[in-house]
Formats: C-alpha cells, structure tokens, sequence
C-alpha cells in the first residue's frame, strides 16, 4: 500500500513538473492542439480553395486559376504552422527553450512565405510568356526557372539568417573562390553568354533548320545553357557549343520565305528556235497558272535560254514555292520535272547528254598484219 502511494505521488509530481520543468498535461494539450490543426489541414485547404475557386471561375482570364492551383500545396501548410505556434504558446516555458521555439516559429513562416513565392512563379509566366515574340520561348523559360533559384536561395539564407549564420563572409568567400574557378572555365563562361546572345537576338529558335559552318545541318532540338542540340537529318544528335553560333557563320533554312527550284534544262542543237520558244513559253505559263509557285517582286521566276554549252543550248528555269516545309517542297519539283518531260515531248525535242564526237582520216586496212618475231630488234 506504501509503495502504491509513494507511486501515486510520483506520478503527480512528474504531471505537474513534467520534463525539462515542463508541465506534463500542457504538453499532452499542445501535441493534441497541433494534431489537430495537422489532421485538418486538407479540410482547410479545401475549403479555402473552393471558395476561391468561385471567385475565380466568375472571371474570364487564366491566371487567377492558376494561383489558386498552385497555392493548394502552401494552403495545407499553413494550419500546421498555426497549429505549431498556438501548441507552443499555450505550453509555458523557460526563457531559453522560448527562444528556441521563437527560431522555429519563425522558420517556419519563413518557409511558408518561400514556398508560396515559389508556386505564385508559375502564374507570374503567364504574364511573361507575353514578351515571347520580342525575346523568344528558350530566354522565358530560362527567366522564370532563374527566378525559382533565386527565391529558393534567398529563402535558406532568410533561414539561416534566422538561426545566427552569417551568410555575408560565406559570400565574400565563394565570389573569391568563383573568381577561380572563372579563371578556369573560360570557356564555361563563354558558352552561357553566347547561348543569352542566341536566343536575344533570336538568330534560330527550336525547331528551325539550320546549317553551321557548312559541317553541321539539321533541325534545333534544344538550346542548353552550355550547348545547342542539333538533330541531323539521319536521326544523328550533334552537341554544339554555343560560342562556336558567335564565331562561325549560321545559315537558318526556316527563316525563308520561299524554296527555291533552279534548273538548267539541255535541249539538242538541232532544236529549232520556234520549239525553243514553244518550250519557253509553255513553262512560263505552266508556273503562271500554279498556285505553288510564289510570284511577287522578292521572288520573281526566270525561263530564259540562257547559254551554249558543249553538246546542248541551255534553257534556264528558276521559280520559288510558296511553301517552305520540305515535304511539300519535294512533291512541287517531282511535278514540275514531269511537266517539263512533257512539255519538252510535246514541242517534239529532246534533252541533250554529254556527247563528243570523233574525226577519223584514215581507217586501217583490211589486211591483217602478221607477226614476226624476227623483225623485232
């Protein structure tokens, strides 16, 4: 019975003391407040987004349901902060473990404020992506994840900070350190200018085909900080470095405005000069009636006898399409080149080929000659 008692009042002891000179039954409330808060936090999530969500759905543009998407992940957050700060308030403690408790108070506001920073970058591209005709869609996207790595930067230094962490000689001393490693990467350096350069002057954008330093051609898959991949036509990927876009010319295929068919047609000599007016005139009207060939002042077409060759007077045909996809270029000049074949049969002349002839004097006699060793010296 004494032990019983003795336990009895060392329970109550302990209770009313708890530990660390805490009271035990404040602890046990202010875990049970924070639970609460914590079990609620989607509820009071939900709740404040669909009433936002009415709001919001009574307006016509994007943005304002794009925030109220991204912040559902703060939203949940935020009760627990709450939860944690009423819990601690209502428990009382020692000046020191106060102090303590402030810092994580604080941290955690911290936190919520970055975090919810952080998702509002995401409607903030809406507004943005506006200027991607002025700049182009590489730059914006490079803008708004730069923009994420400085609000995730400033947000641990705000932290540490907070915790007594001095970041300024931190600083001082990675800016002499990247004054090194500067020195050392050079080129590093020189690639990330140049790949800014590329996509503020826009010289090519994803998607164009471009040819570089008449080694490299194909399609632009990926413009990188460092590097541009260049897919070639054969499905095979080419890493450029962006300084070689500065130091090496560029010809951007996508940026035409027509494709262009330049031919020199060989017609016999003994074509007369009526079948080459013919043939002249009925290309030239050929291209006037197609609607695929481009005729404007920037993109004039030519059929002209143009010179004498060797073994054939040559015609020369020269027209642009009007579209630049290369599909649609490829079937154009197929159609075209049979309706020359035609035109040509038509007017009953015939193309020329590499020829040469050979002016015999003498033919060699019937005769055979006989072989005789003996006349041999």
């Amino acid at each position: 019975m004494e032990a019983i008692n003795r336990f009895k009042e060392l329970f109550l002891e302990v209770w009313k003391e708890g530990v660390f000179g805490l009271n035990a039954s404040e602890i046990i409330i202010g875990i049970i407040i924070f639970l609460l808060f914590y079990v609620l936090r989607r509820l009071f999530a939900r709740f404040i987004i669909s009433r936002l969500n009415k709001l919001v759905n009574k307006t016509s543009t994007k943005i304002d349901n794009t925030v109220v998407e991204v912040i559902e992940g703060p939203l949940k957050f935020l009760p627990v902060v709450l939860g944690f700060f009423i819990a601690t308030s209502y428990i009382n403690l020692s000046n020191e473990l106060q102090d303590f408790i402030d810092l994580l108070n604080r941290t955690l506001i911290t936190v919520f404020i970055f975090w919810l920073l952080h998702q509002l970058v995401i409607p903030f591209s809406f507004i943005i992506k506006n200027f991607e005709d002025k700049i182009s869609k590489p730059l914006v996207n490079w803008t708004l994840k730069g923009l994420e790595i400085i609000i995730i930067v400033l947000g641990i230094v705000a932290v540490l900070e907070l915790w007594g962490i001095k970041v300024g000689p931190v600083i001082a001393g990675l800016g002499l350190f990247g004054v090194a490693v500067a020195l050392g990467a050079q080129d590093l350096f020189k690639n990330l200018i140049s790949g800014i350069m590329i996509l503020m002057e826009k010289r090519f954008t994803i998607g164009d085909v471009i040819l570089v330093s008449n080694e490299v051609e194909g399609v632009v898959e990926q413009i990188g900080f460092r590097s541009t991949l260049v897919r070639r036509f054969d499905s095979t990927p080419v890493m450029i470095p962006n300084y070689k876009f500065a130091e090496q010319s560029v010809t951007n295929y996508s940026r035409r405005h027509h494709r262009r068919i330049r031919w020199l047609i060989g017609l016999e000599y003994k074509t007369s000069i009526n079948q080459l007016k013919k043939i002249r005139d009925d290309i030239t009207r050929l291209i006037n009636d197609n609607k695929d060939f481009a005729k404007n002042e920037n993109s004039s077409f030519f059929v002209r006898i143009d010179s004498f060759s060797d073994s054939s007077i040559d015609m020369l045909v020269q027209v642009f399409t009007v579209t630049n996809d290369w599909t649609e270029f490829l079937k154009i000049k197929e159609d075209l080149a049979v309706s020359l074949i035609e035109i040509v049969e038509a007017n009953k002349a015939s193309f020329a080929f590499p020829s040469q002839s050979l002016y015999v004097e003498t033919f060699p006699s019937d005769q055979s000659e006989i072989f005789n060793p003996k006349n041999i010296k």
